[in-house]
């Protein structure tokens, strides 16, 4: 029994030594991909052995198409002035229900700031005047309404972000609303902030763009949905009470094209009902609606469906108005595939103060550092933004925080503050604005803390609504603190007019009361 138990135990060993030769020998097979999909090193050794895994450095053209990117900024100037002459129909229909009697006063902000540490706005368009500064002058002094427009990617579809950025500077600076909602999409049961019934629509989206009907294929706006309507097609909208102010929507304008004659059915509160007979032209129409409170807007095609397109509908009230207008796996070349006289129409019609642009993630990829061609498409789309929204500021948001996985845990991805320092270039050279997301996020414990806490996915990459509050609350911090620093600028400034008009005032009054004898006369 004792030669049988050597023998055994002798052969355990073996067997031992032969498992540790096979997982010593797999350690030093490479990373491989099967199928599409990825395996990573089974590397035991970890501990002793570090083996260099990182990809061979992907040239940006691998990762960038240039081709979607181009445009002729002439052109675009040319249909824009075309289609921006005074219109030979009628574009605008009123329905007035009641009028909001309050007004827009001068807003003051908000003193104290929700981060310790605040990630300053860096402002490279101090020259322009329709740079930043105008539009904190705006927030503070305007009695009309202050429109933003953030277009970006997934980041922050659904109105993630934007909802709580609404919130923040609705609640500081007056307002309320749920901002722009299409009139049809897929993807409208993701966003809490307005609750979307459609029936009877086929709606496009413009990353699909060649699946769209030729017709509606050179009719997008910056939305990034065109929406068709069969007869009766009609489309319902309902703030929700995910965010404060929601419900505060004093009035709704809803954007189409109808390019024959047709019939308009919209409904307030779900009783109040107004038809509205639509000549037939090109020119992109609004319906604006003004009630003491919109609580359910709701719009139908009664007759007129041919080559009708539907937009969707803003929602605000008096004050600021934040409209989300996110397009999935958009690097930003999907603003060249829109209309830019659609987008000079409607622009015309809300007249947007500031215009914020989210993009770059989806550019980003491991060891690629180096973002010269897609800095430069940023510049482009900047032109773009200023040609189609002329009067408005540009901020250009810089890439979020983004983790990869290495053998044993995620790390911080290396092309997030290359990518971040070639937005900011792309900004400084078209006097824009800009704010480094990844900084701010970084000041807040980083896209690691994000996941810990929730607040953003396993992916290390997309942030979700409790995400989105801590990006927005950064940002709201520093906007407000800049118009608080301009707001106390005019404020030093009268205070120091004071005193020379107050002795000027004082010389006046003087001379007016102080007591002149007449001479007297020497005639007898």
């Amino acid at each position: 029994m004792e030669k049988g138990a050597e023998n055994y135990t002798r052969s355990g060993w073996v067997a031992a030594a032969a498992l540790i030769g096979v997982l010593v020998a797999v350690s030093f097979i490479p990373p491989q991909s099967v199928g599409g999909v990825k395996f990573r090193r089974a590397n035991i050794l970890s501990d002793l052995v570090a083996f260099d895994d990182t990809p061979t450095r992907t040239p940006e053209s691998a990762v960038f198409n240039e081709e979607e990117f181009q445009v002729d900024m002439a052109e675009v100037t040319e249909r824009i002035e075309a289609d921006i002459l005074p219109p030979r129909v009628r574009t605008l229909f009123e329905w007035t229900i009641g009028r909001d009697t309050s007004t827009r006063t001068a807003a003051m902000p908000d003193t104290v700031a929700r981060h310790r540490h605040i990630t300053p706005i860096e402002e490279f368009d101090s020259l322009r005047s329709d740079g930043m500064r105008a539009f904190y002058d705006t927030l503070l002094t305007a009695r009309r309404p202050v429109r933003i427009a953030v277009l970006g990617d997934s980041f922050i579809e659904g109105d993630i972000l934007t909802a709580d950025l609404r919130e923040q500077l609705q609640e500081t600076y007056g307002g309320g609303g749920t901002g722009f909602a299409p009139m049809a999409s897929p993807l409208t049961y993701f966003r809490r902030t307005v609750k979307t019934t459609s029936k009877g629509w086929t709606a496009y989206n413009i990353m699909q763009r060649k699946k769209t009907p030729e017709a509606l294929r050179e009719k997008f706006y910056v939305s990034g949905w065109v929406c068709q309507p069969a007869p009766g097609a009609s489309t319902r909208w309902e703030p929700t009470s995910y965010r404060r102010r929601l419900d505060a929507c004093t009035c709704g304008r809803i954007f189409f094209l109808s390019p024959a004659e047709s019939r308009i059915e919209v409904t307030v509160n779900d009783t109040l009902r107004q038809e509205f007979v639509v000549e037939g032209d090109p020119a992109v129409r609004q319906i604006a609606v003004e009630a003491p409170r919109i609580g359910s807007l709701g719009f139908r095609v009664v007759s007129g469906t041919e080559g009708f397109v539907g937009y969707g509908a803003v929602m605000e009230g008096g004050g600021v108005s934040v409209d989300n207008y996110s397009i999935r796996s958009n690097n930003g070349q999907a603003m060249f595939w829109t209309d830019p006289s659609i987008d000079a129409q409607i622009d015309a019609m809300l007249d947007y103060d500031l215009v914020i642009l989210q993009y770059g993630l989806n550019i980003m990829q491991k060891g690629v550092r180096n973002y010269t061609n897609y800095a430069a498409k940023i510049e482009k789309m900047i032109s773009f933004v200023r040609e189609c929204f002329p009067g408005a500021a540009v901020l250009v948001m810089g890439v979020s925080d983004r983790s990869v996985r290495n053998d044993t845990e995620f790390e911080p991805m290396d092309a997030v503050p290359c990518m971040t320092a070639y937005q900011r270039m792309a900004a400084r050279n078209s006097q824009a604005a800009f704010w480094p997301t990844s900084d701010a996020m970084r000041a807040l414990g980083g896209m690691p803390r994000f996941v810990r806490n929730g607040w953003a996915g396993k992916d290390y990459t997309h942030i979700n609504y409790a995400g989105g509050t801590r990006i927005a609350t950064a940002l709201f911090d520093a906007l407000n603190s800049r118009v608080r620093a301009v707001h106390e600028s005019r404020r030093l400034w009268r205070s120091q007019q004071r005193p020379v008009m107050d002795s000027l005032q004082s010389e006046h009054l003087r001379r007016q009361l102080l007591f002149h004898p007449r001479p007297l006369d020497p005639t007898p």
